[in-house]
C-alpha cells in the first residue's frame, strides 16, 4: 500500500509537470492573440469624433459593434469591407435629403456630400456656364435643401417679313388739282430679322435683335398730284382752273332801262348771259375791271361795273328783271377769279 500511495504521488507530480507548461503556453498564446487583435479606433460620424477599443477586423464589423447605422446612400471611408488596424481612423458621412428640381421636374435625391458642387458632380449633372444654380454651388448641404437647376440656352433664330411699299405723293404746281397720276407702281419688300433667343427649361423667356436687313427692298409708289386750283365745277366737259377764292356779300340790279339798253360804268353793255359771262358790279380795288370770275350759285361773270355802295368784298350780280333781282336779295357767296 505504501509503495502505490508512492506511486501515484509520482504520477501527479509527473502530470503537474507536463500539463502546468502546457496551460501556461496556452494562456500566454490567448494573452498574445487578444494583445493582437486589441485595437484603437477613431470613428468620425459627421465632423464628430470618439475613439473606441475594439476586437474587430473590418470596418462593417466596427461600426456595427458600436451601433452605427449605415444606409446605401451615405459615405464611408474606408470601405466597409476595409481591414482595421491599430490606430485606424473610420469617417462615416451621412446623406441629407435633397429636394431636386431639374429642368422643371422634381426628384428627392440623398447625398452626403458636403456642398451643392459635389451634390451635383455626384449625380452626374453637368451644368453648363450659363445654366443657373439656386442655391450657389458652395452653399453647404443639409437635410431638406431645395435645389434648383434651371437649364439656359440660346438660339440664334430668323424671321422673314413683307415691309409694305411707301406711297410718296409728289405736287405739281404746273398741273391742276383735279390732275393725279401714279408714274411709278409700289413694290413690296423682304426683311430678314436676326434675334438672338433665350430659353429657360426649353421656355423662351427673352428674345434681342442682333441683326436686320432688307433681302428684298421695297420700291415706291409715286403718285404726281396737280396743286394748280381749280373750279368746283367744269365748263364744256373741261374743270377750269382759278387763282383764288374770296368771300363776299352779293347783292344783284337789274335793267332798270330795258335788256340791251342798260350800260355799266366802264361803259360795256349790262348782260345776263347763264352760258356765258354776266356782268357783275364790284369794287375795282379788290376786283379789277376785266377780271373773270365764277360766283357760286349765279355762274360765269365779268367785273365790268361798280357802284356808290359797293366797297371792299362786295359785288352785285345783273339780272334782266327786277323779280329776279329780288329772288337773289342778299347772299354771302364764294367767287373765284379765273
Amino acid at each position: 500500500m505504501a509503495k502505490i500511495r508512492g506511486d501515484l504521488k509520482s504520477n501527479k507530480k509527473n502530470l503537474l509537470k507536463t500539463i502546468l507548461p502546457l496551460t501556461l503556453t496556452a494562456l500566454f498564446a490567448v494573452v498574445i492573440i487578444i494583445l493582437i487583435t486589441r485595437k484603437s479606433v477613431c470613428i468620425i460620424i459627421n465632423g464628430n469624433s470618439k475613439n473606441v477599443i475594439t476586437y474587430k477586423s473590418n470596418v462593417s464589423q466596427v461600426l456595427f459593434s458600436e451601433g452605427v447605422k449605415i444606409s446605401p446612400y451615405d459615405k464611408v471611408t474606408p470601405a466597409l469591407d476595409s481591414k482595421v488596424t491599430n490606430h485606424s481612423t473610420i469617417t462615416v458621412k451621412h446623406a441629407v435629403a435633397v429636394n431636386l428640381t431639374l429642368e422643371g421636374k422634381e426628384t428627392t435625391k440623398y447625398s452626403p456630400e458636403d456642398n451643392v458642387k459635389d451634390f451635383l458632380t455626384s449625380q452626374g449633372i453637368v451644368v453648363g456656364s450659363e445654366d443657373k444654380v439656386t442655391p450657389e454651388k458652395e452653399a453647404k448641404l443639409y437635410n431638406g435643401i431645395k435645389i434648383d437647376v434651371v437649364r439656359v440656352e440660346h438660339k440664334t433664330l430668323s424671321s422673314l417679313d413683307t415691309v409694305a411699299y411707301n406711297t410718296i405723293r409728289r405736287p405739281d404746281s404746273s398741273l391742276p388739282n383735279t390732275y393725279e397720276q401714279t408714274v411709278q407702281e409700289g413694290q413690296n419688300g423682304e426683311k430678314q430679322t436676326i434675334f438672338d433667343t433665350i430659353y429657360e427649361n426649353g421656355k423662351e423667356i427673352s428674345k434681342k435683335i442682333i441683326d436686320e436687313h432688307f433681302t428684298k427692298k421695297p420700291v415706291d409708289k409715286i403718285v404726281v398730284v396737280g396743286t394748280f386750283p381749280s373750279m368746283p365745277v367744269s365748263r364744256g366737259g373741261q374743270q377750269i382752273d382759278y387763282k383764288k377764292v374770296i368771300q363776299v356779300k352779293s347783292t344783284a340790279y337789274y335793267a332798270v332801262h330795258g335788256v340791251g339798253s342798260t350800260y355799266t360804268s366802264s361803259g360795256r353793255m349790262a348782260v345776263r348771259n347763264p352760258d356765258g359771262y354776266s356782268t357783275i358790279a364790284v369794287d375795282p380795288s379788290v376786283i379789277p375791271y376785266g377780271t373773270k370770275v365764277f360766283v357760286e350759285g349765279y355762274g360765269f361773270a365779268v367785273a365790268a361795273d361798280t357802284g356808290t355802295a359797293i366797297r371792299g368784298n362786295w359785288i352785285d350780280v345783273f339780272f334782266d328783271t327786277s323779280a329776279e333781282a329780288r329772288r337773289w336779295a342778299v347772299k354771302y357767296v364764294k367767287v373765284y377769279i379765273l
